[in-house]
């Protein structure tokens, strides 16, 4: 397979920018998030909360980043991958320099606020690494940048490269890809779990220790902290399974999100399914992650184990549903942990419940004006001791399954009533 290289100028040219930006498509862990990094003196950008500015497509992904890979000539044979080992795509290469001299001229036009630079595995883990770090290297030191740079580590790599790297990124990440060893070993035998959790649990120390070092006043490492992302679907494992795993590593890698790929067959492989997951699927799993992140919910109650989330209804719904005993929740007398658990109130209105019933107790159109979903809310509360509900749980599963059909991909802009706000997470 000929690989297109460098042809000696410091520019990369347009075939292998085409190559290098499409191979890197199929990753969604990229959406930039503010960062603390200090800023070099006449430098290039800023990483900071207002110096990152998000765009989005219609289904939700960020677009304010160059996506790119530094080669998409891989060793590896993962078999979900369009990049693997022996698949006949066209292959390129770019050189630190070029990356660099890229990001600083997209930036310089406003094309982007930052950088995600991702590679396949090159020759052997470690040189592959080497490129990376020396690429964000040079972007910091030589180019003087100082936007957001999201950097993907490559497993087996030696820590030392990994350590180094992250001092000169905001965010670094280590996709797990699949939920279960199991999976790992049959669809991605050249990585293993612990290549994966490693570094992300030697990254975690270091940020540790670094923000506790406070004598020696050291530049933060990795500010906007980890990432990872899993596929949905190329592997057997449930949604019940996929969350137990995201609150392990929430917990005990201290990640800023995980993200979920449904799975689209690119590429044809007898052990893998012939059918994409669908992209209702990954939805609901972003909902039950939100659920875990800010609601308070454990995995153990959104899912069940050996279950997927249901699809008529968001994860919320369904354990309302699962629960009748702890419902109705009146509304002037809930705190607010039991407040979160009733659907259609999300975190904000939540809060602004709790606020404005400190001046009177509170009515169902008091809701409505506070963008409570009370075609939701209203089967789950009482106000002042009145219900205005349906009483039959099966009149209750319809109601909700027809609000929430599922059947298109969620856009931003949709109406308040709705309840479905992809921007703000509400549920």
């Amino acid at each position: 397979m000929k690989v297109c290289r460098s042809g000696g100028e410091r520019m990369i040219d347009e075939f292998r920018l085409r190559i290098l930006t499409e191979s890197a498509k199929y990753d969604v862990s990229c959406s930039s998030s503010g960062s603390a990094r200090s800023n070099t003196k006449n430098g290039l950008g800023n990483a900071s909360f207002h110096g990152i500015c998000h765009s989005f497509t219609p289904d939700g992904r960020c677009v304010s980043l160059l996506k790119i890979l530094l080669t998409n000539d891989c060793v590896y044979h993962c078999r979900y991958c369009p990049n693997r080992a022996g698949e006949d795509v066209s292959r390129a290469i770019a050189t630190p320099d070029e990356i660099c001299e890229l990001t600083v001229a997209f930036y310089k036009r406003n094309y982007i606020e930052g950088l995600f630079l991702s590679s396949a595995v090159y020759l052997t883990p470690d040189t592959t690494m080497d490129l990376l770090l020396l690429t964000v290297k040079k972007l910091r030191t030589e180019y003087a940048f100082n936007g957001y740079i999201h950097l993907k580590g490559i497993p087996h790599a030696d820590p030392a490269l990994v350590r180094e790297a992250a001092k000169y990124a905001d965010r670094m990440s280590y996709n797990v890809e699949l939920p279960s060893e199991a999976s790992l070993k049959l669809l991605a035998p050249q990585k293993t779990k612990e290549s994966l959790l490693l570094p992300m649990r030697t990254l975690r120390e270091e940020t540790k220790a670094n923000r506790e070092d406070r004598s020696r006043r050291k530049a933060r490492i990795l500010p906007a902290g980890q990432t990872t992302q899993m596929i949905v679907g190329a592997s057997p494992e449930t949604d019940g399974q996929i969350m137990r795993l995201s609150e392990a590593l929430y917990r005990k890698m201290g990640l800023k999100r995980v993200y979920y790929s449904a799975y689209l067959p690119v590429v044809r492989d007898s052990l893998l399914p012939d059918r994409g997951a669908g992209l209702l699927r990954e939805h609901r799993l972003y909902q039950a992650d939100w659920l875990l992140r800010f609601y308070g919910f454990t995995a153990e109650e959104i899912a069940p184990l050996d279950e997927n989330l249901p699809e008529e209804y968001d994860p919320k719904c369904a354990w309302a549903l699962r629960n009748p005993d702890f419902f109705p929740v009146e509304i002037n007398r809930a705190d607010l942990e039991a407040l979160l658990r009733v659907p259609g109130i999300g975190n904000k209105g939540a809060y602004r419940i709790l606020r404005a019933r400190k001046y009177g107790n509170l009515s169902f159109e008091d809701l409505k004006k506070m963008r409570v979903v009370l075609k939701r809310a209203k089967h789950f509360i009482t106000c002042c001791g009145k219900f205005y509900g349906a009483k039959d749980e099966n009149q209750i599963k319809t109601l909700l399954a027809l609000q929430d059909s599922g059947t298109e991909q969620l856009t931003f802009f949709g109406d308040a009533e709705s309840g479905m706000s992809v921007l703000t997470g509400q549920l």
